[in-house]
């Protein structure tokens, strides 16, 4: 293997090109409109399975978009997400991300009623006054969580990006807002992660 010597700045859209030609060269089209997200997910992970398993609600994207640039904030799962979401270009926007995972009262609540802690936090993202998108990257219980308050009738999301990653329930809480009528960007399977959770948040945000 040879070393290729390239400037920083021209690092990323290298990566892109080479992205574009891979997916060329194993005959997979991307419809035009998910290509940025599903190829920054692909420069994220290295993993070209997202090319194939990744779900996208009739006109997701125009609605994600719509709620960011009126101001609509970013609730995550994690700590590591919300790290990685480009907060200031949200910010130009009127938005905000917040996790409530790692709170005191959310962990306290959570041992008092022997939940876990992802169901509180989606309850406290539930109350926060306006539109939110969530990104879910690691807790199906979130997932499992939101869809339960909206069979009570409780609350319904304007728009769940759902891509928790692992072994136990994942692939079942996807599939609960894969057959839901709620806006989404889903990713089918195991795979997934904080990581392309926010990959797939900043997407959005630079289609911007």
């Amino acid at each position: 293997m040879k070393i290729d010597y390239i400037l920083p700045t021209e690092i990323e859209h290298k990566s892109f090109e080479i992205i574009t030609a891979e997916l060329d060269s194993l005959g997979i089209t991307i419809p035009e409109e998910e290509a940025p997200i599903t190829k920054r997910v692909i420069h994220t992970s290295a993993d070209f399975d997202y090319a194939k398993t990744m779900c996208y609600s009739q006109g997701a994207i125009n609605l994600a978009t719509e709620l960011i640039k009126n101001g609509a904030h970013i609730v995550t799962d994690t700590n590591m997400a919300l790290a990685g979401i480009n907060k200031k270009k949200l910010a130009s926007f009127g938005g905000q991300v917040h996790c409530f995972m790692a709170d005191e009262d959310v962990a306290k609540e959570a041992k008092e009623r022997q939940v876990t802690r992802a169901t509180v936090s989606m309850e406290r993202a539930a109350a926060l006054p306006m539109p939110v998108i969530f990104a879910i990257g690691n807790a199906p219980t979130a997932l499992i969580s939101l869809y339960e308050m909206m069979e009570q009738g409780k609350f319904t999301p304007e728009f769940v990006i759902g891509v928790p990653v692992g072994f136990v329930n994942v692939e079942a809480a996807k599939e609960l807002f894969l057959n839901s009528s709620v806006p989404h960007i889903i990713n089918k399977g195991r795979k997934g992660g904080s990581n392309i959770a926010a990959a797939i948040v900043n997407a959005l945000l630079y289609s911007l």
